[in-house]
């Protein structure tokens, strides 16, 4: 996996981190990520997928509803939030590496938190976001436009179709604490 405590820290920046990757290099790194997931929840029961945690900072500013904003997320809600926006991220990069000029927009479909109450639901979420992910770098052309750029108007940074990508396992990476509480949480108390 990634090691992004380097670009958080400002140690280095994406395009440092991003500058040799190839598709195989992708493609590893997105089982490494799945796979890293999967092991998190490998202990886990239905109980613990739809466990509530004590989150007194829980914020989500694009909550479906008012009443949703501050709700502490559950296993089952991270799940889908961080495979909705790692797809996301593989298919806007595999538009640009196509040569489609980037166009600001959303790209995005998310399964509804309250939907995966299971942990087959949380492994199927996974697996099939992985075949998703994959799916998407057999898009790229043998030879990818890689200079096919934007320029980030939150960062200013230029992005190319590897960042891109790379955004999406870096918002995985991002989750990761969190699934890791909310499992020790809900093993403090249903054991």
């Amino acid at each position: 996996m990634l090691d992004f405590t380097s670009v958080r820290n400002k140690a280095i920046t994406y395009t440092d981190l991003c500058r040799n990757l190839s598709v195989d290099d992708l493609r590893e790194l997105t089982d490494s990520m799945i796979d890293r997931q999967l092991d998190l929840i490998s202990g886990c029961t239905d109980a613990d997928v739809v466990f509530e945690p004590e989150d007194p900072v829980a914020k989500d500013d694009a909550a479906a509803t008012e009443a949703e904003v501050h709700m502490p997320w559950t296993l089952g809600h991270v799940v889908v939030h961080v495979t909705a926006s790692s797809e996301e991220a593989a298919f806007l990069a595999a538009e640009m590496a196509r040569g489609v000029d980037y166009e600001p927009r959303r790209s995005r479909a998310e399964v509804h938190w309250t939907k995966v109450r299971t942990i087959a639901g949380c492994r199927d979420r996974l697996e099939d976001s992985r075949r998703m992910r994959l799916a998407s770098l057999d898009l790229w052309p043998a030879e990818p436009h890689l200079d096919n750029t934007y320029v980030s108007p939150h960062s200013g940074i230029e992005i190319d179709p590897v960042m891109r990508f790379v955004f999406g396992l870096s918002h995985d990476d991002a989750h990761l604490g969190q699934i890791e509480e909310i499992i020790r949480q809900t093993k403090s108390i249903n054991g």
